[in-house]
């Protein structure tokens, strides 16, 4: 009796392309999250309008700012060649955009934290620093949370478990991403940049 041998073909693994459930469903947080920083914004200038020039210890300075600012924005770029090289099944550029990308992020985090030791009032000194630390720590926690995601997706990347057609959990990682940059604008915006337009 001769021998057989059954071929299993290999089972899928994720969804094809990028519109998953998953995705979707970070659309979702996103929007509920997103809810969340409108409120912690909207309560920053209700405060400046009642305030006025006693609403802000000092003016706002772009030492640290202004270049952490930019060192976050650039990981948005970083991420996106890296998920776009996902989608052409480019390997290596996918793990060294995602490798980038985390590596600002954390920069980002790191210079944050220095910011916090240098300002002249605490978190319970006023209610502008109450805002203050409230807000940029909540968007703190938004990025470590979405480098943790870059890590996972990084290493998964190195192992091998995606291609060009199943690459779902960089998307989602990545609209993540984008949208903590995207929070991070709004913020810079309204702490940085609008004391000097007579805001506050």
């Amino acid at each position: 009796m001769a021998d057989t041998t059954i071929r299993r073909p290999r089972l899928p693994v994720g969804s094809i392309g990028h519109k998953s459930f998953g995705w979707w469903g970070m659309i979702a947080i996103i929007m509920s999250e997103g809810s969340l920083f409108a409120y912690l914004l909207f309560s920053y200038y209700y405060f400046a309008v009642q305030y006025g020039r006693d609403w802000i210890p000092e003016m706002p300075d772009f030492t640290l700012a202004a270049p952490n600012t930019a060192v976050l924005l650039s990981s948005s770029l970083f991420v996106w060649w890296g998920e776009r090289s996902a989608t052409r099944g480019r390997r290596a550029k996918q793990a060294l955009g995602l490798a980038i990308g985390l590596a600002l992020g954390t920069i980002f985090l790191i210079v944050q934290y220095l910011e916090w030791g240098e300002k002249p009032f605490t978190y319970s000194s006023t209610s502008y620093g109450s805002s203050y630390f409230i807000t940029t720590g909540f968007h703190m926690a938004h990025v470590a949370v979405g480098a943790a995601m870059l890590a996972a997706v990084l290493l998964w990347s190195l192992l091998g478990y995606f291609d060009s057609e199943r690459h779902a959990p960089i998307s989602i990682a990545a609209v993540y991403w984008h949208f903590v940059d995207l929070v991070w604008l709004a913020i810079f915006f309204t702490f940085y940049v609008t004391p000097y337009l007579g805001v506050g």
